[in-house]
């Protein structure tokens, strides 16, 4: 089953860091934004084999996160 999950990145001085929202402690870095997302994703990939392994229950995917401008 397909399922989809909602990273975010943030620029750092290495490079960029990304982290999945609905479950954060899926977190990576690396040195390109590319770089980041291959890890992030190889990241939740090995934390669901966990998970199951360990007959945890897997966080739910299909998060929905939005940017709200306002004037500061």
């Amino acid at each position: 089953m397909l399922k989809r999950y909602t990273a975010k990145y943030k620029k750092i001085s290495s490079g960029y860091m990304g982290q999945i929202m609905e479950w954060p402690e899926v977190i990576t870095e690396g040195k390109t934004i590319e770089e980041c997302r291959e890890l992030l994703k190889d990241a939740l990939q090995e934390m669901i084999l966990a998970y199951k392994q360990q007959e945890k229950e897997i966080p739910t995917g299909e998060g929905f996160f939005e940017q709200i401008p306002v004037e500061a």
